[in-house]
């Protein structure tokens, strides 16, 4: 048994050893209106559908205009057409639509200011582990994150805190404001008295950190992000499919971000921390 438990610590200790880790890139897969990015925060170039982003790129979209991202591997993308109408058939506002099998999407909406912080997947021989983080300067993004594994994380910073993702279709703006369609967000800000929220926002509802109020998600923007759940990125959609909630549990820190995860439920109620 000695011998055992020694060899499987020795494997244990090979495996660890061959984790790579490795930078992933977001690919611009559709422009409407004009957009631009830098990665010194100085020197402004054109962005273009079907250019490769690599951490570290900052990206603004002028008004009027919207650019959507496939965050993954580059042999899983395909580019959209150039979008030049607005879509007019909508889903009804009661499915809720699987995010396509393949990379996350993210979409910026008109006068937005999105740095890509961390983009990373490491190989643990077992699992792939996924670190996203984005920096919401101004301005709104749509997002649809597959399932992740309990120890990848996905982030979302904005001026006064940080929202943590898990398996989510999702839409936030930099003032705060947090709306849900499917899985789950927790947002935790510094307040004006400088102590820290904490809000757990589910699957139908929305969150305006500038009144504190939880609220049940408007059909008119339900139906708007089913819409989006659509269209953002690229690859096929599955038929529309009920989505298996992910019930982890994260913790967020507005400064730091995610302390690692943790098993015990969290309801829809927010709470106060120091």
């Amino acid at each position: 048994m000695k011998s055992f438990l020694v060899a499987v610590a020795a494997l244990a200790i090979a495996g660890s050893a061959f984790a790579e880790t490795k930078n992933l890139t977001a690919k611009v897969t559709r422009i409407k209106g004009a957009a631009r990015y830098s990665t010194d925060g100085t020197t402004w170039k054109t962005l273009k559908t079907g250019q490769t982003l690599s951490p570290g790129t900052v990206i603004q979209t002028a008004a009027n205009s919207m650019v959507d991202l496939v965050l993954g591997p580059e042999d899983t993308i395909r580019l959209a057409p150039q979008v030049t109408e607005s879509i007019t058939v909508l889903p009804p506002a009661e499915v809720i639509f699987q995010p396509i099998t393949g990379p996350d999407t993210v979409r910026l909406y008109s006068d937005t200011t999105l740095a890509i912080d961390r983009l990373t997947s490491t190989a643990t021989g077992m699992d792939e582990v996924r670190e996203t983080v984005l920096d919401l300067r101004a301005g709104a993004i749509f997002g649809k994150v597959k399932r992740m594994t309990a120890a990848s994380r996905y982030e979302v910073k904005i001026p006064n805190g940080v929202a943590g993702i898990r398996g989510t279709i999702y839409h936030i703006n930099a003032q705060g404001v947090v709306s849900v369609l499917v899985g789950t967000v927790v947002l935790s800000v510094v307040g004006q008295d400088g102590r820290v929220i904490t809000q757990v926002i589910h699957a139908g509802y929305q969150y305006d950190v500038r009144t504190g109020q939880l609220t049940p998600l408007p059909d008119t923007l339900a139906q708007e992000m089913s819409t989006a759940a659509q269209t953002v990125g690229t690859g096929e959609m599955a038929p529309p499919t009920v989505y298996t909630q992910d019930q982890t549990t994260i913790f967020v820190s507005p400064t730091t971000g995610s302390s690692g995860s943790g098993s015990s439920g969290g309801g829809s109620g927010g709470g106060n921390g120091g």
